[in-house]
C-alpha cells in the first residue's frame, strides 16, 4: 500500500502516477520541499537549493503531460545530486571551500542523461571534503546526521544523498563510489544503492580537487541511490553508456538477468571473516537472512570462496584506491611503478573472481564491518579509532569489504535486509560478475522481497 505522501513512494511508483495523470510533478516537488523544510534542519542532508527553477521545470512537465507528451522515462521527477558532481547553473563544490562559489557552465554527462530523460535537478546534497571519508561533514555546510539516529554518521561520502533518499527529500540520488561511498551510506541509512561495474556510467564532472572534472579516475564510479531495486535498474538504464567522446563508436549492452525468483539461484556467502572484526548484532541480522533464502529455493553456498586472501586483497585494493584518490590532497606517496605492480596484482585477483563466478551467480558479503557509528571527526581518516562491538579498531577498516569489491571493478548492490536491536539499518552487498550489473540489482530486489527492504525512518513518518 502506498504512503499518503508521494515523496516516500519509489521513483517507479512516482513516474507511473505522473504518466497516468494521478500525480503532478509540482505536487511531488512541493511534497519533497515540505520534507526538506521539516527535516533538513536536523539531518542537514541538502546543502544547496534552486527552488524557483525546480518548480518552473516541474510546472512545464505537468503542462506537457496534460497534453499527452513525455520528456522520457523520468518525466517530471524532481531530484537532488551529490555535491561532488557538476550541475549546470547550480553551485557544485566538492565539499571544499576552494570551490565554494563554483557554478559549472555544463552538466556532468551523468546529470545531462538524467535531464534528457525528463528529471529536474533542484538541489545538491552534503559530503566530506573531496568525497574523502565514510561520513559527511565539511567546513561550509557542517555535519549530516543519520536519519535513524542523529548522533550517528549517515555513511559517506554520499551521506547527504542517502539521508535525503531515506527521508523523501528527493526521488533518488546519484552518488560516487571509490571506496564504498554509495554502498556504505546506503547501508547506514537503510536504502538501496548500486556501485556499477567500473566504466559503465561516465564519471566526468567529478570534483575531487580544485581543477577536477576533466578526467576519469581509476576505481571511481557514479551510482544510483534509491528506495527500491526497481528504481536502481531504471536509473542505471538511463545513465549507463560511453563518455561523449567514445559514443561515436562504442555501445553498451549489459547482460540481462532473467531470474523471476530466488529458486535455483546459486548464492555464495562470505560473512564470517577471521581477519576482520565485525559487529555481532550486524552479523546476527545477516545470518538470519540465510534461512529465508533457502526457504525461497536459493542454493546457498557458505563454503566456496574466491581463491584470494581477503586481508591482502583489501589492503592492495586500498593502495590502488589511495593512489586514485590521492590527487585530492596532492599525495605523492605512490609512484607510477608502484601502481603498475598493484594493477598487475589486481589483474590476477580479477581472474580469481571470474573463476569463482563460474560456480555461483552472486556473492553476498557485508557492506562494512559495522552499522552506523557515532560521529567521529577528530584527527584524520588514517588516525581515527572506533568501536566495533567491544573492540577498539582502526577507522580505516570500515572500508575493507567495500575496497575488496570496488578495487576489482565488480558491480555491487547494497540492499537493506534488517535492523539491529537499537534500530540501526543493516545492509548487504550483492556482488555479481563484471558487467553483470543487472544481475546484482535483480537478485538484490529478490532478496529484499524476503528480507526487510526499505523502511521510512521514524523521524520522517
Amino acid at each position: 500500500m502506498l504512503s499518503s505522501d508521494p515523496a516516500l513512494w519509489t521513483t517507479s511508483e512516482q513516474r507511473r502516477a505522473i504518466a497516468a495523470l494521478e500525480l503532478g510533478s509540482v505536487e511531488l516537488f512541493d511534497a519533497q520541499v515540505a520534507r526538506i523544510d521539516r527535516l533538513n534542519a536536523d539531518i542537514n542532508a541538502v546543502c544547496t537549493l534552486d527552488l524557483e527553477r525546480g518548480r518552473a521545470e516541474c510546472r512545464r512537465a505537468d503542462e506537457l503531460a496534460a497534453g499527452g507528451a513525455s520528456l522520457g522515462p523520468l518525466h517530471g521527477i524532481p531530484i537532488t545530486i551529490k555535491d561532488a558532481i557538476e550541475t549546470a547553473g547550480l553551485r557544485s563544490t566538492g565539499g571544499s571551500t576552494e570551490l565554494q562559489s563554483h557554478v559549472p557552465a555544463a552538466d556532468a554527462p551523468v546529470v545531462a542523461s538524467l535531464r534528457r530523460a525528463g528529471a529536474t535537478v533542484f538541489g545538491k546534497t552534503n559530503l566530506p571534503e573531496w568525497s574523502g571519508d565514510w561520513q559527511a561533514f565539511n567546513a561550509m555546510f557542517g555535519t549530516t546526521n543519520n536519519p535513524w539516529d542523529l548522533s550517528r554518521m549517515p555513511g559517506g561520502s554520499s551521506g547527504g544523498a542517502a539521508a535525503a533518499v531515506a527521508t523523501g527529500m528527493t526521488s533518488f540520488e546519484i552518488g560516487t563510489d571509490i571506496g564504498g561511498s554509495v554502498r556504505v551510506p546506503s547501508a547506514f541509512c537503510g536504502v538501496f544503492g548500486h556501485k556499477p561495474s567500473f566504466g559503465v556510467i561516465p564519471t566526468l564532472g567529478y570534483l575531487d580537487e580544485p581543477n577536477g572534472g576533466g578526467v576519469e579516475s581509476d576505481v571511481n564510479v557514479f551510482g544510483p541511490i534509491a528506495r527500491s531495486a526497481e528504481d536502481l535498474r531504471l536509473i542505471l538504464d538511463v545513465t549507463a553508456g560511453p563518455t561523449p567522446d567514445k559514443s561515436v563508436a562504442w555501445r553498451l549492452d549489459l547482460p540481462e538477468c532473467l531470474a523471476a525468483d530466488l529458486s535455483g539461484l546459486r548464492i555464495g556467502v562470505w560473512f564470517d571473516e577471521p581477519t576482520l572484526p565485525q559487529d555481532p548484532e550486524m552479523m546476527t541480522v545477516l545470518h538470519a537472512l540465510l534461512p529465508k533464502l533457502v526457504h525461497a529455493g536459493a542454493l546457498v553456498d557458505i563454503d566456496t570462496r574466491p581463491a584470494i586472501d581477503l586481508a591482502a586483497s583489501w589492503t592492495s585494493g586500498m593502495q590502488i584506491i589511495g593512489a586514485a584518490a590521492g590527487v585530492s590532497d596532492n599525495d605523492q606517496g605512490t609512484t607510477h611503478t608502484d601502481w603498475l605492480f598493484a594493477d598487475r596484482n589486481r589483474a590476477r585477483t580479477r581472474a580469481a573472481w571470474a573463476e569463482y563466478f563460474r560456480h555461483v551467480d552472486v556473492l553476498l558479503c557485508p557492506v562494512s564491518i559495522t552499522p552506523a557509528i557515532p560521529h567521529n571527526q577528530e584527527g584524520t581518516l588514517g588516525s581515527r579509532w572506533m568501536k566495533v562491538g567491544d573492540l577498539d579498531v582502526r577507522y580505516a577498516l570500515l572500508g575493507a569489504w567495500a575496497a575488496l569489491i570496488g578495487s576489482v571493478y565488480l558491480p555491487s548492490t547494497s540492499v537493506p535486509v534488517g535492523h539491529t536491536p537499537a534500530g540501526l539499518p543493516v545492509g548487504i552487498q550483492v556482488v555479481a560478475p563484471y558487467l553483470h550489473d543487472r544481475t546484482a540489482i535483480t537478485v538484490g530486489g529478490l532478496i529484499a522481497d524476503v528480507a526487510d527492504g526499505y523502511r521510512v525512518p521514524p523521524c520522517a513518518l
